[in-house]
């Protein structure tokens, strides 16, 4: 089983520290203090939507089939993950009437979800 490193401390939640990297061929150790990458960061949950993502190429639907979630649940959990790794959100929670009505249009979100998305 791969083991990976954790990116938050279990106890308080604050990012955590590399401080000792080995090489298994060679035994070389160097010891230090060393940031994780931020994907370190995210948790498995996340991990996995990324990799879903990559794996459908960005393309909303597949997500959509592959995960069984709605367009605005695959979009709230992309924000979420810009947001985990360190980049404000480009859309706040409140989507705009025209915004929904070009996804609607634009076949990315059914009318059922765009009903739910105005009457929020």
């Amino acid at each position: 089983m791969k083991k990976e490193a954790i990116g938050k401390c279990p106890v308080c939640g604050k990012p955590m520290e590399v401080t000792k990297l080995s090489c298994n061929h060679c035994d070389t150790h160097i010891e230090g203090h060393f940031t994780l990458c931020k994907f370190c960061k995210l948790t498995d949950e996340q991990k996995h939507f990324v990799e879903v993502f990559i794996k459908n190429r960005g393309n909303i639907k597949e997500i959509e089939k592959e995960l069984g979630i709605s367009y605005p649940t695959v979009r709230n959990k992309l924000e979420n993950i810009i947001e985990a790794l360190g980049y404000s959100p480009k859309y706040n929670s409140n989507i705009n009437k025209k915004e929904v009505l070009e996804k609607l249009s634009a076949g990315e979100i059914t009318s059922e979800e765009a009903i739910k998305l105005l009457k929020n």
